[in-house]
């Protein structure tokens, strides 16, 4: 007994002295996106503000050009005011005759009932700032994806398939790494864990504390339906895939749309077929994330959950295409 009690003394310190590791390395890659945040809305703001100041220095600079061309104006109608004025008294018709020709074709001047200046701030280049900053944020998404998926890879375990759960029209590989619908119903014994409806296979193992993760091979699928579920799910009749019934699950559909089975359920249309999941999850912290691996993107996540039940992998390679099994990759 006392020997036990030391190997969980050991057990809690590696602990600790692991999660303290990982959490200097979360803050670090925080501090460095937040830092590239920061400086990116600082020099948005930046090049936003002498934008606008060049704008308004071109806009009082053509008001002063104007003004220039209206004061010139103003001096020529006023010196051909002046002329009519005089020879209104003027008798020498002689003289007058010579002046009224010279006088006779109109002054250029401008048309100035379509000339104006905008008292109003240019709205385009704030919406130009907007949108190249809103691009600076989807780059720092994608890379906070990318690092995200670099850190739940470090919680991988070893994922097998367990026969005693597998729907009957299920063929599990010699290896239990691998699962596929079969045309022929399976010669299975009767167990209670067994689903009997639903086209469904949990893993062996379960976990009911900690972090895990694990990577499942889709590709050539058309159809999948992953995630986790409680180990007291009723695994007879059909079930309701959303999380107040106990399954956390991500849906491909029709090849091009993810189906997140929420509450209420979230759907992500036109997508590019993924080759590689990923499935992370934090029991403590009520956490189930799916990413593209391929492309070390997120995909989706559960956030806020409680979970009380041990929880179980889950596995549906669906039926459109069974001749493509469903393979599980495990990080080592």
């Amino acid at each position: 007994m006392i020997q036990d009690r030391i190997k969980k003394i050991q057990e809690i310190q590696h602990s600790v002295e692991l999660r303290k590791r990982n959490t200097e390395e979360e803050k670090s890659s925080s501090v460095e996106i937040f830092t590239d945040l920061i400086r990116s809305i600082e020099r948005c703001q930046s090049d936003l503000l002498k934008m606008m100041e060049e704008q308004q220095k071109a806009a009082e600079k053509q008001a002063e050009d104007l003004i220039k061309d209206l004061h010139q104006e103003i001096t020529e109608l006023k010196r051909r005011s002046t002329e009519l004025e005089q020879l209104s008294h003027t008798e020498d018709h002689l003289h007058l005759v010579q002046m009224c020709s010279s006088l006779d074709s109109r002054p250029h001047t401008k048309n100035w009932t379509e000339i104006r200046i905008d008292s109003d701030a240019n709205v385009n280049s704030l919406y130009r700032a907007l949108t190249q900053l809103k691009k600076t944020l989807e780059t720092l998404h994608e890379k906070l994806s990318q690092t995200g998926l670099k850190f739940v890879q470090k919680f991988a375990v070893d994922v097998t398939l367990d026969p005693d759960t597998a729907n009957p029209h299920l063929i599990l590989s010699d290896d239990v790494k691998q699962v596929s619908h079969g045309d022929i119903e399976q010669d299975v014994p009767e167990n209670p864990k067994r689903f009997d409806q639903g086209l469904r296979v949990l893993a062996k193992q379960g976990f009911s504390s900690g972090r895990f993760y694990y990577e499942v091979q889709v590709k050539g699928k058309t159809e999948w339906s992953l995630g986790v579920i409680r180990e007291s799910i009723n695994r007879k009749g059909e079930i309701r895939l959303r999380p107040e019934d106990g399954v956390w699950t991500l849906i491909l559909m029709n090849e091009d749309r993810y189906i997140a089975c929420d509450d209420p359920a979230v759907i992500f249309p036109q997508i590019e077929t993924p080759e590689k999941v990923g499935v992370f999850v934090d029991y403590e912290e009520g956490l189930v994330s799916f990413y593209d691996v391929e492309s070390r993107s997120h995909i989706y996540s559960f956030t806020g959950q409680t979970f009380t039940d041990k929880l179980y992998p889950y596995f549906s390679p669906c039926n459109n295409d069974e001749a493509v099994n469903i393979e599980l990759f495990v990080k080592e």
